[in-house]
This record gives structure tokens, C-alpha cells and sequence, in this order.
């Protein structure tokens, strides 16, 4: 079972103190996964080559944060001789928020091909950064016992908070957030929010700019997987007012602070 703190660089200083006050948190401990994210994050990465990298690294965390789901035994018939062998017991949901969440897709049906794929579309308010949402499909019921939300960022946390509170309300008995990298401030939104959600990483980085972009970070996930940056007026590191005296509130929720 992977260490909850892992062995590669964190960048975050909090980073003893979010793996103590968080049980729900986890961060991949895989050397592999430290390589692949040290591509990802450089500026000069091309989005053919980010695009796969995302996938690579989905495939990892993911198959880190299927270990503990529940399996049931079953008769198997070998060429040789009958024996028992294992098979995943609950119905798994893939739930991707859109639109940088599609590209977490495929490699967690390579892990899981009778996965079930729902989607739900959340965008960040670039001002209030609060989630807005603007399509959900969900059936009527829930379909699947244990949901996987795909977010490659765990930034502000009210994006995946927001949507573990749909998938609560459908009736999801079971829900973990995978993403590539968090901040402190949104892995406290999430588990203040929801504490029974288990949160699977590949790093925690420092913090939130007063834009709300984690940094060190990697950048707009989405439009580096989709080859759409906008020009200098949205970069990561533009600021503004209002979202910068978000940012400063959820910091100083993280540190206790009035």
C-alpha cells in the first residue's frame, strides 16, 4: 500500500501538517510519477506530449487509488486446473469534470473498462472563483457504488466540493477525488467539505497565486492539454482584485487565521 506522504519532492511547507490534519489525503510515493510530472510542468512541453503525460500519470494515481476498493472471490477455470481469483466487486463511476478532466479519461478505462463515464461541467468564476455549473446528465439514481471525480488540478477545492455534493445528493455511497497536483487551500476546502473523501495526488505544491493558479503548478491544465492559451491577459500569474482577496481569505482559512 503506498505511503500516505510518499517519497518524492513536496514543494508545499505545510506539507507534515496537511498529511496530519487530512487522513483523507494521499500522495503517490512513485518515483515514476515524479519523473513524468517534472516533463509536465515544464513550459516547453508541447500539448501532443502533455496530453500523454496526463494519461500516463491518471494511469498511475489511479491504480493507486483503486487499492483499496472491495473485491469478491470467484471460481476460475484455468487451462491447467479450477482455482479462485478475485474480481472488483462495486460498480466504478468515472466522473471528469470538464473540460481538462477529459483527458484523465481513457487511461482509467484502460484500468477499468466497465467503468461507467458521467460527465459534469463546472467552470471557476475568474473573479469570485466560486463553481458555476453548466451540464450534468446524471440519471435519476445512482448506477455505480464507488466515483472517481477527474480533475488533473486540486486547486481552490470548490469545484470538486461542489460536485461531491451532486454526486451525494444522486446517491454515490463512495467517492474519491484524483487529481495531478493540489494546493493546501483547496485540500482543505475538500475535506473541511467533505472529510470522507479520499484525496489522490501526485504532489502537493505551495500554494495558490492571487489568481487562484497553483504554483508552482503547470500552468491552465485545459489549454495546455487543448492547445488554447488566450494570450498574456491569461496567464497564471494576471492578477486581479477580487480574486486575489479570495485566494488571501482561503489562505488565511488554511492557517486558522479570522
Amino acid at each position: 500500500m503506498p505511503s500516505r506522504l510518499g517519497s518524492a519532492p513536496l514543494e508545499s511547507d505545510l506539507m507534515p501538517d496537511l498529511v496530519e490534519r487530512y487522513p483523507n489525503l494521499h500522495v503517490s510515493p512513485h518515483p515514476l510519477v515524479a519523473h513524468k510530472l517534472a516533463y509536465l510542468r515544464d513550459r516547453t512541453t508541447d500539448p501532443k506530449l502533455f496530453r500523454e503525460l496526463v494519461r500516463e500519470l491518471t494511469w498511475l494515481i489511479g491504480y493507486e487509488a483503486m487499492a483499496d476498493v472491495a473485491t469478491t472471490l470467484v471460481s476460475v477455470q484455468t487451462p491447467l486446473e479450477p482455482m479462485t481469483g478475485a474480481r472488483v466487486e462495486p460498480k466504478i463511476g468515472l466522473i471528469p469534470v470538464l473540460r481538462a478532466g477529459l483527458g484523465m479519461v481513457d487511461a482509467m478505462l484502460e484500468l477499468m473498462p466497465s467503468a461507467e463515464v458521467w460527465h459534469i461541467g463546472l467552470y471557476r468564476d475568474e473573479r469570485t472563483l466560486k463553481p458555476v455549473e453548466y451540464y450534468n446528465k446524471l440519471p435519476d439514481a445512482a448506477t455505480v457504488q464507488v466515483c472517481l471525480i477527474l480533475d488533473p488540478m486540486l486547486a481552490t477545492g470548490g469545484s470538486s466540493a461542489a460536485t461531491v455534493d451532486i454526486l451525494k445528493t444522486w446517491g454515490a455511497a463512495r467517492i474519491k477525488q484524483v487529481s495531478l497536483i493540489g494546493a493546501p487551500e483547496g485540500i482543505a476546502t475538500l475535506s473541511a467539505a467533505h472529510p470522507d473523501v479520499d484525496i489522490h495526488v501526485a504532489a502537493v505544491d505551495r500554494a495558490l497565486n492571487e489568481r487562484g493558479y497553483i504554483v508552482p503548478g503547470l500552468g491552465d491544465a485545459g489549454d495546455r492539454q487543448f492547445g488554447t492559451f488566450a494570450g498574456p491577459s491569461s496567464e497564471p500569474g494576471h492578477e486581479s482584485g477580487e480574486t486575489a482577496e479570495v485566494v488571501r481569505r482561503l489562505q488565511r482559512n488554511l492557517s486558522g487565521g479570522e
